[in-house]
């Protein structure tokens, strides 16, 4: 994992989780948003994700291998004795959910992206990935074929990632099935989640996963505060869309507010 620390006195410090198939060097643009405006931050590529992936013809990663390594960035994040945020974006959003569920870390904010509660994109293979397989066919390979022009309209951002060697949608039956589990888990737990600040934005033409689930999830939790924002035209990757600009002040605004209300000075 790595650490980008803000220059001067920092005001946060951010934990960030990306989404399945990918890994953190997409979002070096995020990364340096965040420490520009003063915060630390913290990420790194999911096991099986990123480097790993290279040496991997499918994910067939333990979930609890992906617990495991968020819960090393939340230590190393209270080391710094600040304001800790956690920025979760597809199944990282899902991920940082649960994590909170489970750990109850006591942050000062919690932003969600399009989060993987339940997907619309479902493997060509659904059929047979879900039903009537044998255990023996549980390492079998599917092809989930979530593509860049499926994640974002950013021509700019598809003609630098397309040919991403880091990119892997390939993935085994068992893994999917554990992804449903997951996410079942996630999406139908509610109670436990603690009462902190949290901010969650979908892209309206989303190609990827439910908005309705993710807006259900919210409005059933006891939190004091919550914020929904839908952004109309955007697909699944806000953060790579054409608004993205829009889109981090939109959650910069969020940060700082939640800071305020701590008594931190902004």
């Amino acid at each position: 994992m790595w650490k980008w620390e803000a220059e001067g006195q920092a005001k946060a410090v951010v934990v960030f989780i990306h989404s399945a198939y990918e890994h953190h060097r997409r979002y070096a643009w995020l990364i340096e948003k965040l420490r520009m405006s003063g915060m630390h931050v913290i990420t790194g590529d999911l096991p099986g994700h990123g480097e790993e992936s290279r040496g991997k013809k499918a994910h067939d990663e333990d979930f609890r291998d992906y617990g495991k390594f968020i819960r090393q960035m939340m230590q190393i994040a209270l080391n710094y004795n600040l304001p800790i945020f956690i920025i979760g974006h597809g199944l990282g959003a899902a991920l940082a959910i649960q994590i909170e569920q489970k750990y109850k870390y006591e942050c000062a904010g919690l932003i969600l992206t399009s989060p993987w509660l339940h997907l619309i994109h479902q493997p060509s293979k659904l059929s047979n990935a879900l039903t009537g397989l044998s255990k023996l066919t549980g390492n079998m390979k599917i092809h989930h074929d979530v593509t860049v022009k499926q994640l974002t309209r950013s021509y700019d951002f598809y003609k630098e990632e397309k040919d991403d060697f880091y990119y892997n949608s390939v993935i085994t039956v068992n893994w999917y099935r554990e992804l449903h589990q997951f996410m079942k888990a996630v999406s139908t737990m509610q109670e436990g989640f603690p009462d902190i600040p949290v901010l969650l934005m979908n892209g309206g033409n989303d190609k990827i996963v439910s908005q309705t689930h993710s807006k259900k999830w919210l409005v059933q939790q006891n939190i004091s505060e919550m914020q929904y924002k839908e952004w109309n035209v955007c697909y699944h990757d806000l953060y790579q869309e054409p608004e993205r600009d829009e889109i981090y002040q939109y959650m910069e605004s969020f940060i700082f507010n939640a800071l305020r209300n701590i008594g931190y000075i902004i």
